[in-house]
């Protein structure tokens, strides 16, 4: 891979099971990624993922890219615009830096009302 090298894009659907089954297994238990009446309640138009769902899909997306030998070092993310079942959210990196073995991939993930995540994504690829 090479500074300016293009990951291709990921289209994820963002739906109910997908934000309420990752705020489980991530054992956030709070309201507003499982009860849509209480997060209407707290001024949101519905559940929304949470940030460590986004986290695991943002790691999901290195690494089913750079194949199984990837180890994520460093994952340092940013969330901007909430993810809200029925929208899509499309995942694309672009390499920043080589050094080695090291890889470093600015990472954006938008969906319909702008972007959900932004950051950086340091990985180590084994020869």
């Amino acid at each position: 891979m090479n500074v300016g090298d293009t990951l291709p894009p990921l289209e994820i659907a963002v739906t109910r099971t997908l934000i309420v089954a990752g705020a489980i297994a991530s054992r956030d238990y709070q309201d507003v990624h499982h009860d849509a009446a209480l997060a209407r309640e707290k001024g949101s138009p519905d559940i929304f993922m949470n940030i460590l769902t986004t986290n695991g899909l943002v790691g999901r997306y290195i690494t089913d890219h750079l194949g199984p030998r990837a180890v994520l070092r460093k994952v340092a993310i940013r969330l901007g615009a909430p993810n809200y079942p029925g929208d899509t959210m499309t995942l694309t990196g672009t390499v920043t830096a080589v050094r080695g073995s090291t890889i470093e991939i600015r990472v954006v993930g938008a969906n319909g009302i702008g972007h959900h995540v932004s950051g950086t994504v340091v990985a180590e690829v084994a020869a």
